[in-house]
């Protein structure tokens, strides 16, 4: 297994323990994303998978509940990843030519990790991401050039409905990392 499947797994459980986690009245909790509930974040993940496999010729069917639905996605996304063809097939994306593992990467593995902070913080539950991933989202997104931050935080700017970051949130630059990286990406930590 790659270094790109393997952060996917463990990134995905960790997402799918926090999915399982959610009571049942805690779907319609309001999530730090302005439009979503917490429902919509899962929802979201889900959508997203569906969008990497399709570069593959693979769809995911509907499912019922939340967490049959993620797991069917983490499914075939570990199918793919496991498949080398497939996980190297390279496709045109908004980030320009990629190999998608590399897309799925870039994309719904770190949405894993900043979604499951949403859920988390919709949810009551711990909102402590791992220390690893935040160090690598911190440094990709820190590496982001100012005129693409800017597109990142225009709604619309990658399709209609589309937001990828928020307006940022001012933190003190002494704050611990993860609330830096939340504040940056639009986040009240």
């Amino acid at each position: 297994m790659g270094e790109i499947a393997e952060r996917y797994r463990r990134r995905a459980e960790a997402f799918e323990r926090k999915v399982a986690a959610v009571r049942p009245d805690q779907w319609d909790n309001q999530s730090p994303c302005e439009k979503w509930t917490a429902k919509d974040v899962v929802d979201h993940i889900v959508m997203m998978h569906g969008v990497m496999l399709m570069p593959v010729a693979r769809t995911l069917e509907p499912a019922g509940d939340s967490l049959t639905a993620f797991q069917e996605a983490r499914a075939a996304v570990e199918d793919v990843l496991d498949d080398p063809v497939l996980a190297l097939t390279e496709t045109d994306t908004p980030s320009g030519r990629l190999t998608t593992e590399q897309h799925i990467d870039q994309v719904i593995s770190d949405d894993l990790v900043l979604h499951g902070w949403d859920l988390a913080r919709a949810t009551g539950q711990d909102e402590t991401m791992d220390p690893d991933d935040v160090e690598l989202l911190w440094a990709t997104a820190s590496a982001v050039p100012p005129d693409v931050m800017e597109k990142l935080r225009t709604p619309g700017a990658f399709g209609e409905g589309i937001e990828v970051y928020g307006p940022e949130v001012p933190v003190p630059p002494d704050a611990p990392l993860q609330d830096r990286l939340l504040g940056m990406i639009g986040r009240q930590p």
